[in-house]
């Protein structure tokens, strides 16, 4: 990718995967934060941004081809991927880190007096967010945008969609993730980074991983959808002829 200084941070992880690894370990926000240069984004975590600029083109420059390129992507594929591996992730996790927080809650606050204040709390306000949000896009968003693609390759106008535009779902679904991004950022507070003290048992250490985990996934779920999916699926609709 050129000009890497003078892009945002969403348009260069929109370029591949291997830049987001790099957004991971400086801890540089590209999901919902993301649209801000690579300079600025840098200044705010006190991280050097001639650091991170190289590390990106090494990054970028060793596996220009090793990443499905999602901007060039039938939309419907990508949707068809952020069902299986984003939404399935999450249909499988959310429940299983549910279970081991109630255990560890109810055991470290008898055991040790406070312990994880608020985290309940916190992740309840995360499910809630994101367990409707999945069948909103499933049922509703993903596919109008499956349709409308359909229609643009069949060379066919389309009747109106029902709600308007997809411009309409798709800022709920942005309210939406900036909702769950901010109940990540409480999950990270309250558990000070995932931090894992000395005493904990197995149970403690596999939730604190299961959070870790669920945040690193959820940044890349959010980033597929507000950086590339949403806008393609945009630009794609007003290029579509509408029937009357």
């Amino acid at each position: 990718m050129d000009h890497i200084e003078n892009a945002t941070v969403a348009e260069i992880a929109a370029h591949s995967l291997a830049a987001v690894r790099v957004f991971e370990k400086y801890g540089l926000d590209y999901c919902c934060g993301g649209k801000r240069p690579l300079a600025d984004a840098c200044l705010q975590k006190g991280q050097n941004a001639d650091e991170v600029k190289e590390e990106l083109e090494a990054a970028l420059r060793d596996s220009p081809t090793a990443d499905n390129d999602w901007s060039a992507s039938p939309l419907r594929q990508l949707c068809d991927h952020i069902e299986a591996v984003h939404h399935g992730f999450l249909r499988r996790e959310l429940p299983a880190i549910q279970t081991r927080l109630d255990k560890v809650y109810r055991i470290y606050n008898q055991r040790y007096g406070p312990t994880l204040t608020g985290l309940p709390e916190a992740y309840a306000e995360l499910r809630q967010e994101l367990e409707p949000h999945m069948q909103k896009e499933e049922m509703i968003l993903f596919p109008a945008i499956r349709w409308i693609e359909e229609a643009m390759e069949t060379h066919r106008p389309r009747a109106r969609l029902m709600f308007g535009s997809l411009a309409n779902p798709i800022h709920s679904m942005e309210a939406e993730h900036d909702n769950a991004g901010t109940a990540l950022q409480k999950i990270r507070k309250i558990t000070d980074d995932f931090d894992v003290p000395l005493h904990a048992c197995v149970t403690y250490r596999a939730l604190m991983s299961g959070l870790s985990e669920l945040e690193k996934d959820l940044h890349l779920h959010i980033h597929l959808e507000n950086n590339i999916l949403f806008p393609r699926a945009a630009q794609m609709e007003t290029a579509q002829a509408v029937t009357a």
